[in-house]
């Protein structure tokens, strides 16, 4: 399956609000509001657990990702993006910062 595909299977899951800007919101707050699902499983594993990541925890964890991904894809056709290419964008500028040594500095434009 490539980004593409699953975007287009995503979008058969989601529904649009007829405020173009309301329905961008959504997505963008969806991305936000996942993300912090993740971290907060995250800190209970650290804080509450020791570091130990049961198998369960694997699942959960693979859940909220999974939901992240979603609100990113429909987000991204929403703003006219293509996954594929947000995805081979993202990895070429990495592999463009690692090659230059600079991977880990500050700032977008490194």
């Amino acid at each position: 399956m490539t980004f593409d595909d699953y975007q287009k299977q995503a979008l058969t899951t989601a529904v649009t609000n007829p405020d173009p800007l309301m329905d961008k919101t959504i997505w963008a707050m969806g991305v936000a509001g996942e993300a912090g699902e993740v971290i907060e499983k995250w800190k209970k594993i650290v804080a509450y657990k020791g570091g130990e990541i049961t198998d369960e925890d694997k699942t959960e964890l693979g859940k909220e990702l999974g939901d992240v991904v979603w609100y990113i894809a429909v987000l991204a056709d929403r703003l006219g993006l293509s996954f594929d290419e947000i995805m081979q964008k993202n990895l070429a500028k990495l592999q463009d910062r690692q090659k230059r040594q600079v991977i880990k500095g500050a700032g977008d434009n490194r």
